[in-house]
């Protein structure tokens, strides 16, 4: 398992909210706005529990990285990054 994916991907969708090609599913995301970005996350949040309720491992499994893709560009659209969830969830692992 590649130990820096999330940060890769981050970096990738970052890029693609800077120069917004026009062929990028991520640069649509972006000028449509906050709205949109908050929508497609619900969306795939439902997709991966229905998966998980009534479908199998290899749909949860797509699900999932379309539900963490799509949380990734939530962060970036927040101006945060997915090192800033890590550290939150270290500071709560401390706590326990």
């Amino acid at each position: 398992i590649e130990e820096k994916l999330f940060f890769k991907l981050s970096q990738v969708i970052k890029d693609r909210k800077k120069s917004l090609p026009k062929d990028s599913y991520v640069a649509k995301l972006f000028k449509k706005g906050k709205v949109k970005i908050a929508n497609k996350l619900g969306e795939e949040a439902v997709e991966t529990i229905t998966a998980y309720l009534y479908e199998g491992k290899k749909e949860v499994l797509e699900e999932s990285a379309d539900l963490m893709f799509h949380l990734l560009v939530l962060l970036e659209d927040s101006n945060l990054t997915i090192e800033d969830v890590e550290k939150t969830l270290k500071r709560r692992m401390k706590n326990d």
